[in-house]
């Protein structure tokens, strides 16, 4: 029965360290996602701001700016324990398609809200990368990064 309550408790401590190692993990996701969303919205608000582009278009290069920010950063930061070099040819096309898809995604949400909805394009941007954040940080997780043993 000792054995038991024993089992238990170690179960539950790495059950307990696991949640906190994901927990700290997206954290750290999001603030390297700061980072890229700050390349992101200074190129869209740039672009259209000096007439340059539309904002769905704009946007669009801007989440493939952040992206490529968010790559070097996540590979060497937030993912680096995950067993799995920034080097390698099959995480960053991992990556990509999944920032390609997300940027797809960005421009007809974009679209969407800003032409569809007449929402300010800022705002409409600021509620694209709430959606976007939580959907990219499941997808590189766990397929990306396989990242599925917390360091």
């Amino acid at each position: 029965m000792r054995d038991g309550a024993i089992t238990e408790v170690a179960t539950t401590g790495t059950s307990s360290r696991m949640r906190r190692l994901r927990l700290g993990r997206f954290l750290l996701y999001a603030m390297v996602g700061a980072a890229g969303t700050a390349g992101h919205y200074a190129l869209l608000i740039g672009l259209v701001s000096f007439g340059l582009m539309a904002p769905a278009p704009a946007s669009v290069l801007g989440a493939l700016l952040g992206a490529l920010i968010n790559f070097v950063l996540n590979a060497t930061l937030t993912f680096a324990g995950a067993g799995h070099s920034h080097l390698q040819w099959r995480t960053a096309a991992r990556f990509f398609a999944t920032a390609g898809l997300a940027a797809l995604i960005n421009g007809l949400a974009m679209f969407l809200l800003v032409d569809g909805l007449g929402l300010d394009y800022r705002l409409a941007q600021l509620l694209v990368t709430a959606v976007l954040l939580c959907a990219t940080y499941a997808i590189n997780a766990k397929w990306t990064f396989h990242a599925g043993k917390d360091r």
